[in-house]
């Protein structure tokens, strides 16, 4: 059993703060922690003590480093681990962070594979399937992939995507066309049968 003789730093929220026990260096936590866990210049604590302390610090760290993380944009669960487990932080201090994140609404795979979903069909469609593989990449579960994009309209999609890149096209027939368009959707993973008709589809429009 120890005393904490000095607390030092830590003035401001998100600071961290170092402990000493005895008049020795113990462990530095960040201040939100030490208030938390009411420690106090006097206060007795044991070895259990420190390690609880220095556990909750380091899903309290963990948790922070996530939220700085999903600022970005959103992310699914799976890349919210595999940032996490690259950042050092251990399986121990990932799973309390993920689960209040989860309690909070900030990470929900079913959310994410939506936005990722309309944020495509907004600004840069593409295919039904490239999606899938997409999402599939994020670690997103099949179940919530097939939900998501089942009204992914192919046709839609790729008329939408072809009309917005001719615009900024020069060609001199169909075949020019076929040629610049057609890469353009195969890019995007659509189906050769999808090219076909989009192309025809522009061709014509653009003859009448």
């Amino acid at each position: 059993m120890g005393k904490i003789t000095d607390i030092r730093g830590g003035r401001q929220r998100g600071k961290r703060v170092n402990i000493y026990i005895d008049g020795q260096f113990s462990l530095a936590v960040d201040l939100e922690i030490a208030v938390k866990e009411k420690l106090k210049v006097g206060t007795d604590i044991d070895s259990d003590r420190i390690a609880e302390v220095g556990k909750q610090d380091r899903i309290h760290r963990c948790y922070d480093a996530a939220v700085r993380f999903l600022g970005y944009r959103p992310r699914s669960e799976a890349e919210l681990r595999d940032r996490l487990h690259r950042r050092g932080f251990s399986q121990d201090d990932i799973e309390p962070a993920i689960i209040k994140l989860g309690e909070q609404g900030l990470v929900n795979d079913n959310v994410f594979a939506q936005f990722w979903t309309e944020n495509r069909e907004s600004f840069s469609p593409r295919s039904r399937y490239l999606t899938m593989l997409e999402l599939r990449k994020k670690g997103v579960a099949e179940e919530v992939i097939s939900r998501t994009i089942a009204d992914i309209n192919d046709e839609e999609s790729a008329y939408r995507t072809a009309i917005t890149r001719v615009s900024r096209l020069h060609f001199s027939d169909r075949q020019d066309l076929r040629k610049r368009l057609g890469d353009y959707l195969r890019r995007r993973g659509f189906s050769y049968e999808t090219i076909n008709r989009t192309i025809e589809k522009i061709w014509q429009e653009r003859q009448e």
